[in-house]
């Protein structure tokens, strides 16, 4: 019998394949050519898959933010059973520095979607903050939870502190790609602002 497809599981591959290229080149020079040489595949079935460029960006897209929570939830699951909510919220600022390759894929892509997004009629038509939202309202909610548990002083603004720590770890992840500091103190910066946020440390014991 011939071997059934999981189209779903090809759609990924070929996304995946799109990250990787654009990690290398940059977004702006990527093609649907040069993803299927990448995915192993023939322009065609790229063509077949996602019609346009368009449409494989914006799955490309989805491919990124999914591949990011993954990290993040394993960057809990190694802080132990109990992580606080220092410790989640330190996971996923950390989780976006460009520490290794597939960090560093993950900020310089998305960074040049939303440069993208500005200038193209299609992907600006899209919903492309919903994962920014995500995170602010995820990090909001961890640092209103560490209100309520008095981990830290009790006239904290959970919302303005989520927005503060997300811009800085998205500044601190570009400085680190061009080269102007290292991971090491990029992420000193951010354990600096978590220090000054938490009382105590705000760990787990």
């Amino acid at each position: 019998m011939p071997k059934r497809v999981d189209h779903e599981e090809r759609r990924t591959e070929i996304a995946e394949a799109l990250v990787r290229v654009a990690g290398r080149r940059g977004l702006h020079a990527v093609g649907m050519r040069d993803v299927a040489a990448e995915a192993g595949v023939s322009l065609r079935l790229v063509q077949y898959y996602f019609e346009t460029k368009e449409k494989l960006l914006l799955h490309g897209l989805q491919q990124l933010a999914a591949g990011f929570g993954e990290r993040v939830a394993a960057r809990v699951r190694a802080v132990g059973d109990d992580p606080g909510p220092r410790a989640k919220i330190e996971a996923i600022l950390m989780t976006a520095l460009p520490t290794d390759e597939e960090s560093r894929t993950f900020h310089l892509v998305y960074t040049a979607y939303a440069v993208l997004s500005v200038t193209d009629e299609t992907l600006a038509a899209q919903p492309f903050v919903k994962d920014p939202d995500a995170a602010e309202e995820a990090v909001t909610g961890l640092l209103r939870q560490a209100r309520d548990m008095r981990l830290t002083q009790p006239d904290l603004d959970p919302r303005l502190e989520a927005i503060s720590l997300l811009a800085l770890s998205a500044g601190l992840g570009t400085s680190v790609l061009v080269g102007q500091r290292s991971t090491e103190s990029a992420a000193a910066v951010l354990e600096h602002q978590l220090d000054r946020i938490f009382q105590g440390g705000g760990r787990n014991d």
